[in-house]
């Protein structure tokens, strides 16, 4: 390009390279230098304060001040950046910003800035190179802070070991000198110089290492510039010696002896055992391991951590079945030496064992007269805990009749100790509790199940002290009366109740032959059928007898009463019918209403309602003149007597019981209504005539019943033959008045002073009251068969022997006052 370009360098002691990319700089401004006229140097050192005057570029470059002015001069650098500025004003160059010779040249020396002065009108180009000096502004510096050395116990003395080198940026005598090592007892400092001119040193081993009695060793290195004043920079070394496997493990304890419960849960730790070794590293990794010399009894119930020498319990421990275990430990580190340590564990024993009860002897079931102190059991107890965890106590249920007695140390007896009694308990669970002295105690129940076996010592008890029974008359024979029961608090055969009939005697005849007992039941049965009429009521005894050995027995009464049945007619006493004559009651036509007429006296033989009688008129005409009372049976008059009143009068009575179903019976009643004794004559013969022409007319009937009958005889012989009892029976019960039995009856309204309430038949006294006690009297009747006025089939007029005409009137007269009849 036809101009020159020119670069001036210093050296000093080393060759100068010039950068690359300031050339490449400075070829892209070729153009603008066509126009240089000349260039100037300064020399300035590094780290100038900022403003300080370097050069005056108008001296130095032959300028002056208008054309810098004019030519608007200014700076150019290559980086754009301006370490030096240009004061128009004055055409001085001035320092703008920090200049750090390091930062620009590192090691470079000499160490330039260039820039170009450019000029306008014309266009001017001058270069200014500016050379920075340095200074000592820079320490030497080690890269690291600390270096790591390690160094095998073995290493022979004269063994050399690198070292990292300082560092100082600053260049000359500024720069790195010389290295010094504290302490040197085992090493030492060997300096070399490289090629550049930098040092670096070595590490020497002066004497033998021993990392069992020193494993570190820390060194101090420290490097020195030369510049002025002198600075200095320091590493600490750190060597560390590498052991090598030349001390074998031992162990802190030649025997180690340890109390461990036998209930130590598994995993639980017994000891550790700790073996040092002195080397380190692997040399000094110990390993821990049963020695084969252990016993296999003790290896299978413990185990040991290789790496920690912890030993726990594996299995169960069982003081019972060893007391004792010996383990052989050995440790070995990775070069193969060893060290061997015994371990004895001693098991503590706990209460850990339940006592076991043992039935030896059991006497099952026994009886209830058993004798106090009767050994029943014999028991013996073991615990295999050792000491106070061994020793057995042992107890049963207090509020039982039995009790433990020791018998020798693990045998014990179970003894009765109260009477017993099958009847109260049959039998018990006895629980026998086996506790040991340990702490805490443990037990161990046991239950015996024991019978008590019966012994007839209860004899049967009925539920009642006595009984009633209650049975219709007429039952059927064979009927069930009832049942007793009794219990026997015995079991099996001595519970085994039969039941028996005592003989005794019910109206002068044996008992058996009204009532028999069933054995096995108790059901009490009716031989006979009964009659209410004849028995009311009788006792009887039934035996309980049990199956024991001797048997016992009890015995209990029952009363059988015998209830009534509406199986009687009524009987009517009076007045009485008789077949030859007739019977007639005289009324004054005078009488006044009530007039009592007369009294019809009828008795039931049966009781109770059965015997509630009761009196009506069968078909009263339509004015009827009497009445009859239906509880007393009095006839009296209900209204006056009328002339259009026939003189007789014939009543038809109907008696009624009140039982279900009812009987009854019928009298017939004459009245002759007169005030004198002829009438009364002369009314009698017509009744005695009419009475025969009805009895003719009976006769006929009761024959063509007869013949009627008989046709009949062959097919019903045997409904005859029950009719025909039965009439007998009736026969016999309706003879004559002074042939009845006496028979309890208690007319409504009427006095039972008797005490049987039946009328007397051979002596009858009669109280007459009326509602005017002035009227009433009292008199003696003769028997009811003599006939106050008779008339015999002839119409004749009979007189009783005792009585007149006058007597028989005032008879009548006194009767018609009749309220009450009282029977002694």
């Amino acid at each position: 390009m036809g101009f020159l370009c020119s670069l001036d360098a210093r050296i000093s002691g080393s060759t100068v390279r010039v950068s690359t990319w300031l050339t490449k700089l400075l070829v892209g401004f070729a153009f603008v230098m066509a126009f240089a006229h000349g260039q100037v140097r300064y020399s300035i050192p590094e780290e100038m304060n900022k403003g300080s005057v370097v050069g005056n570029i108008v001296q130095d470059l032959g300028l002056d001040v208008k054309r810098l002015k004019s030519g608007r001069a200014r700076i150019f650098t290559e980086d754009s950046r301006e370490y030096i500025g240009l004061n128009v004003d004055k055409g001085t160059l001035i320092v703008r910003d920090r200049i750090d010779r390091e930062e620009l040249c590192a090691q470079v020396s000499p160490c330039s800035i260039h820039f170009q002065i450019i000029l306008d009108n014309p266009v001017e180009l001058r270069r200014v190179d500016f050379e920075i000096l340095d200074i000592n502004d820079h320490a030497p510096d080690f890269d690291i802070k600390e270096i790591n050395i390690e160094i095998p116990e073995t290493a022979a003395p004269g063994s050399r070991f690198s070292l990292d080198s300082a560092h100082d940026p600053d260049v000359g005598l500024n720069t790195l000198q010389r290295y010094t090592l504290n302490p040197t007892d085992h090493f030492s400092l060997k300096e070399f110089s490289r090629s550049a001119g930098t040092k670096y040193v070595e590490l020497l081993l002066k004497l033998p290492l021993d990392r069992e009695l020193q494993e570190e060793h820390n060194l101090i290195l420290t490097a020195f510039d030369g510049g002025t004043p002198q600075k200095s920079g320091t590493v600490k070394i750190t060597v560390t010696v590498i052991d090598t496997n030349d001390n074998s493990p031992v162990f802190n304890h030649p025997i180690y002896r340890v109390s461990l419960s036998e209930n130590a849960l598994k995993d639980s730790l017994v000891v550790t055992v700790c073996a040092t070794d002195k080397d380190k590293g692997s040399n000094g990794e110990i390993t821990y391991s049963f020695s084969k010399s252990s016993e296999k009894e003790a290896i299978e119930m413990f185990n040991i951590n290789s790496d920690t020498g912890e030993i726990k319990v594996k299995g169960i421990l069982d003081f019972e079945k060893s007391k004792q275990y010996e383990l052989n430990v050995e440790a070995i580190d990775k070069g193969g030496l060893t060290d061997t340590s015994k371990v004895l564990v001693e098991i503590i024993d706990v209460n850990d064992n339940f006592p076991v009860i043992s039935v030896i002897s059991f006497s099952n079931p026994i009886p209830e007269d058993s004798a106090t102190e009767t050994v029943i059991a014999i028991i013996n107890v073991k615990d295999i805990d050792s000491g106070k965890n061994g020793e057995i106590k042992c107890t049963v249920n207090s509020n039982l009749p039995f009790r433990i007695t020791t018998t020798s140390s693990a045998f014990f007896s179970l003894i009765t100790n109260r009477i017993l009694d099958r009847e109260i308990f049959s039998e018990y669970n006895i629980t026998i509790t086996a506790t040991d002295e340990g702490s805490p105690s443990l037990s161990t129940n046991k239950t015996l199940r024991l019978k008590i076996s019966d012994v007839n010592d209860n004899a049967p008890v009925f539920q009642r002290h006595s009984y009633t029974a209650y049975v219709m008359e007429n039952n059927s024979p064979g009927v069930s009366i009832f049942a007793v029961t009794a219990t026997d608090r015995d079991s099996g055969n001595n519970a085994r109740i039969s039941y028996f009939l005592e003989d005794l005697s019910v109206n002068g005849v044996s008992a058996s032959s009204y009532i028999s007992v069933n054995a096995e039941s108790g059901e009490i049965l009716a031989i006979r059928s009964f009659d209410f009429e004849q028995t009311k009521e009788f006792n009887i005894r039934v035996k309980a007898q049990d199956g024991g050995n001797p048997p016992l027995s009890s015995n209990v009464s029952v009363k059988i009463i015998i209830q009534d049945q509406n199986d009687n007619a009524p009987q009517i006493l009076y007045p009485v019918q008789t077949g030859g004559s007739v019977v007639a009651e005289m009324v004054p036509r005078s009488a006044d209403v009530g007039y009592l007429v007369t009294k019809v006296v009828a008795v039931d033989v049966d009781s109770g309602q059965n015997a509630w009688l009761s009196y009506k008129l069968h078909k009263p005409t339509d004015r009827a003149l009497f009445e009859v009372g239906l509880q007393n049976g009095e006839i009296r008059t209900v209204r006056q007597v009328t002339d259009k009143d026939a003189v007789k009068q014939k009543l038809i009575v109907v008696v009624e019981d009140n039982g279900q179903p009812s009987r009854s019976a019928t009298v017939n009643v004459n009245v002759v209504v007169a005030d004198t004794f002829p009438e009364v004559l002369s009314e009698f013969t017509d009744f005695t005539h009419e009475k025969e022409y009805k009895d003719n007319l009976t006769f006929y009937l009761v024959l063509a019943l007869a013949v009627v009958s008989f046709l009949f005889i062959v097919s019903i012989i045997a409904i005859l033959s029950v009719k025909c009892y039965r009439w007998r029976r009736e026969r016999m019960f309706h003879k004559s008045g002074a042939n009845l039995p006496v028979i309890p009856y208690y007319p409504p309204l009427y006095a039972d002073v008797g005490g049987t309430g039946t009328l007397q038949h051979m002596y009858n006294y009669e109280a007459y009251r009326t509602t005017d006690s002035r009227k009433s009297d009292l008199k003696y009747a003769r028997p009811p068969t003599e006939s106050i006025i008779s008339l015999d089939s002839s119409g004749t007029q009979t007189i009783g022997p005792a009585q007149k005409e006058k007597t028989c009137a005032k008879f009548y007269e006194v009767r018609a006052n009749t309220n009450n009849i009282c029977t002694w």
